[in-house]
């Protein structure tokens, strides 16, 4: 029996087709971005239906954050994505030089960008322990799925030989890594991978990594980290039911992103 999978503009896909094209970066984050939700468009959702319908319109700005934490994990999960990359010789990303490279290439970094890459990812590799979690993994995993009865994509970083679900977090302290977990609701996206996945939360890890130390810290999570997620994400879905469909335009021009 096949199993299918109906979208936010109600068309309905073959689960398992569905999937299979998400392998296709343009597919996965054009059509299933504007037409699924996911953990991150979710946290988005806690903010406010309007920072959601925004940033699925016209896409997310990009920040150095966002930056850093793709070529930290291409470097670690796709090193050959990460080899093709366009490094270039400035000092900073508003000269001349790298506008004009950006223009040429399109998807540009300097060289102080590929250095701490590799800074962090020079730390990560000489880690044993870590290391033996990506022996016989699978990395970058796509799947679709319902979650409390709504389309969710998403991607795993790591599926490792025992079926643990790792995901790969860089952060500014390492030793409040289990607070600012729940800040940045990593809480939610345990849950929805989780549900995706058919895993429990005993199967859902994380490894950070200090971007000033470079200490690199392995974490399981708990019932009740689990569980927060599941709320906020009972949370987040309630909010696109009460907005999605209506009429925005006082919506948009009155409330705060």
């Amino acid at each position: 029996m096949i199993e299918t999978i109906k979208l936010l503009d109600n068309s309905v896909w073959d689960k398992q087709e569905l999937i299979n094209n998400m392998d296709n970066d343009e597919f996965y984050y054009n059509l299933c971005g504007k037409n699924m939700l996911s953990s991150s468009s979710a946290k988005l959702l806690l903010h406010s239906y309007k920072k959601y319908y925004l940033v699925t319109k016209y896409g997310y700005p990009e920040s150095q954050a966002l930056r850093d934490g793709w070529l930290f994990h291409t470097a670690i999960l796709e090193p050959d994505v990460y080899e093709s990359q366009k490094f270039i010789d400035v000092q900073s990303k508003n000269t001349n030089k790298f506008k004009e490279a950006k223009k040429e290439f399109g998807k540009v970094f300097t060289i102080k960008e590929k250095n701490d890459a590799e800074r962090l990812a020079g730390a990560f590799l000489k880690n044993s322990k870590l290391v033996s979690y990506l022996n016989k993994a699978q990395f970058e995993v796509p799947i679709a799925g319902e979650v409390i009865g709504m389309p969710f994509r998403g991607k795993a970083d790591i599926i490792s030989k025992d079926g643990w679900i790792i995901d790969l977090k860089t952060t500014t302290n390492i030793s409040k890594f289990k607070h600012s977990a729940y800040n940045f609701s990593y809480d939610l996206q345990c849950y929805v991978y989780c549900n995706l996945f058919g895993v429990t939360y005993s199967d859902f890890k994380f490894i950070a990594i200090d971007k000033d130390s470079t200490v690199a810290q392995y974490f399981d999570v708990s019932e009740q980290f689990y569980l927060s997620g599941k709320e906020k994400c009972k949370k987040a879905i309630q909010e696109y039911k009460d907005w999605h469909g209506k009429d925005l335009d006082e919506y948009l021009k009155t409330s705060i992103l």
